[in-house]
């Protein structure tokens, strides 16, 4: 009888068998590491471009900054050229308002009456003087309330003094002058 041992053959089978999964295990390993390779070289490409963008950012940030400190000086600086502006503005509007006053007082003026204070507050105007009597007193209140420049014209005080062995009337008139 003849005997075949097949053992042998499935021994090689398994042999190749094996290796033949060594060699899949093998290439399977090498396949992951270029793909984790792969992986790991566009996450390092993209993490270098967002640190180029976060520089970018910031560069552009600190431009903006100093753009916005430009800005704010500018703002300043306007602000303060309108605050002389109006008040140039302001003195020019208001410079025509005594000269006004004083024409308008020297026409009410009696010849009989002599000035010799006269204060503007704000709206008030303070007239101090001597006259001559009373009603020289009363004329000049009555030209100054018929003038357009005055609202109300007030006696604050009328006394009588005596210059040069002479009875004069020292008076003080308080005035509102109307905004021109």
């Amino acid at each position: 009888m003849i005997k075949i041992n097949l053992l042998l053959t499935r021994k090689g089978e398994k042999k190749v068998g094996i290796r033949r999964e060594f060699v899949i295990l093998i290439l399977a390993l090498g396949l992951l590491l270029v793909l984790l390779a792969g992986l790991h070289w566009k996450i390092e490409k993209d993490r270098d471009e967002v640190r180029v963008q976060i520089a970018e950012t910031k560069k552009e940030i600190a431009r903006y900054k100093s753009l916005a400190v430009e800005v704010t000086k500018a703002k300043e600086a306007q602000k303060m050229l309108q605050d002389k502006l109006n008040v140039i503005n302001s003195l020019r509007q208001g410079k025509e308002t005594p000269v006004k006053i004083l024409d308008q007082i020297s026409i009410d003026k009696p010849e009989k009456l002599h000035l010799e204070l006269m204060k503007k507050e704000g709206t008030k105007l303070g007239i101090e003087g001597i006259a001559l009597d009373d009603e020289t007193i009363v004329q000049f209140m009555t030209n100054l309330k018929k003038s357009k420049l005055f609202k109300t014209v007030d006696l604050v005080v009328s006394e009588q003094i005596e210059q040069s062995k002479i009875k004069l009337k020292k008076f003080i008139l308080s005035c509102e002058i109307i905004s021109i």
